[in-house]
């Protein structure tokens, strides 16, 4: 059976850190979509890693990592990862496999992607740039280059034929993008040389394979639900599907060799970029959880938006998901507040509603909260679930009543031994 782990929010849930915490039961950890857009922060032994691409069992010796098919690779990017990792005494080309299947980010979609997201203005969607976006639109459209179209001698004919067609892309926009493509392509191609040491494999047989074997494989996604290409909150989405189903078809596992789904969610929520957000606040309690939960993406730097935990939003992400375990992350954050809100319902179109709508956009929606007592106590140095205070038992014991699923992990601190299991 393949274990899945996801993000149930607008993603930068602390995904990075829950992978780095369950490897040792895994032998096989695997991304199935997204790309370089994603920032994965683990943290331990006093270090911060921050993996964008390569999934973060890495560090642990006993596992093999793989890139999946539905992920898409920038190889510079990649190169850049690899390099920070030299220090570590990795053995990567045992430890690390990359899909053949996977598409490749060319220099010239980061571009497209700018083009693209000048253009709209006001409208912008908060594109982190990588060019994923018309990555994905490339490979929708059957123009993609895939990393096994790396093992054949005419491949720069197909790369210079895809640029050329994007640069022509990139005029239509009538944006000014600044750019000397000779630079861009020669951190392209050294990427691509160390790109191609690693071991390209048919990732889908290789799954399937260590499946019949026994061994214990977890699909790791990059995102959160909510920033599904499908059930997300369009247009303000990633290119790709962040849910459950993304891992059947981003490594190729069969739905009825799906085991345990672990969601990881925020005791709070947060968003990058624009797109609606019914719970965010505005206020010091929002200005407060941004400072202390240090809330600024791991992969763009910016600042994160922050408000009360939206349950409607977050049961969707359950429903959709088949969600059978739940972690909270950052719980450590709420500390401090002697009042908390929880969304339970949403106002819209007159009536009281608790499902999540097609429109959440702030004119649509007004949400309904439930206040609960705070905690005082420093959660940082816990260890036991013992320890944990009254006022936090109660808010998960509410969690927990509402989304009819258990709460197994609550994460206090970022270092992987701040994790207490319940």
């Amino acid at each position: 059976m393949v274990d899945l782990l996801l993000g149930l929010q607008w993603g930068d849930e602390g995904k990075g850190k829950i992978v780095d915490v369950l490897t040792k039961d895994y032998d096989i950890i695997a991304r199935f979509q997204g790309g370089p857009n994603a920032g994965h922060t683990l943290e331990f032994d006093g270090i911060k890693h921050v993996l964008h691409t390569i999934p973060s069992g890495i560090f642990h010796k006993n596992a093999i990592n793989v890139v999946g098919n539905g992920v898409v690779i920038d190889p510079v990017i990649f190169k850049k990862e690899l390099d920070n990792l030299e220090k570590f005494d990795i053995d990567i080309i045992s430890k690390l496999f990359i899909s053949r299947k996977a598409h490749l980010i060319l220099p010239t979609h980061r571009l497209l992607d700018a083009a693209s997201e000048a253009a709209k203005g006001k409208a912008k969607i908060g594109s982190t740039l990588k060019g994923i976006g018309p990555t994905y639109m490339d490979k929708t459209g059957r123009n993609g280059m895939r990393v096994g179209d790396l093992e054949f001698e005419n491949w720069k004919e197909k790369y210079r034929a895809l640029a050329d067609k994007h640069e022509a892309m990139i005029g239509f926009y009538n944006v000014d993008i600044q750019y000397d493509l000779t630079e861009l392509e020669a951190e392209f191609y050294e990427g691509v040389a160390t790109l191609k040491q690693l071991k390209f494999i048919d990732s889908e047989e290789y799954i399937f394979k260590a499946q019949d074997e026994g061994k214990k494989i977890l699909a790791e996604g990059a995102q959160g639900s909510l920033l599904d290409i499908d059930f997300g909150t369009y247009p303000f989405v990633t290119s790709s599907n962040t849910t459950a189903a993304g891992a059947c078809t981003g490594l190729g596992v069969a739905p009825n060799k799906i085991g345990r789904v672990l969601g990881i969610f925020k005791a709070y929520t947060t968003r990058v970029g624009s797109g609606p957000f019914p719970t965010e606040l505005f206020d010091n309690d929002g200005e407060t959880m941004g400072r202390v939960g240090n809330e600024f993406g791991a992969t763009t730097g910016r600042p994160r938006r922050c408000g009360w935990l939206d349950l409607v939003a977050l049961k969707y992400a359950v429903q959709i998901n088949g969600v059978t375990e739940l972690m909270m992350m950052k719980g450590d954050v709420l500390s401090g507040f002697k009042t908390l809100k929880l969304c339970t319902a949403y106002k819209y179109k007159g009536e009281e509603i608790q499902h999540l709508p097609y429109n959440i956009e702030s004119e649509n929606v007004t949400p309904v909260y439930k206040e609960m007592k705070g905690w005082a106590k420093d959660l940082t140095q816990l260890t036991k679930a013992e320890e944990l205070p009254p006022a936090l038992n109660d808010y998960i014991a509410f969690l927990e009543e509402q989304l009819n699923v258990p709460i197994k992990i609550v994460s206090v601190g970022p270092d992987r031994t701040q994790t207490i299991h319940r």
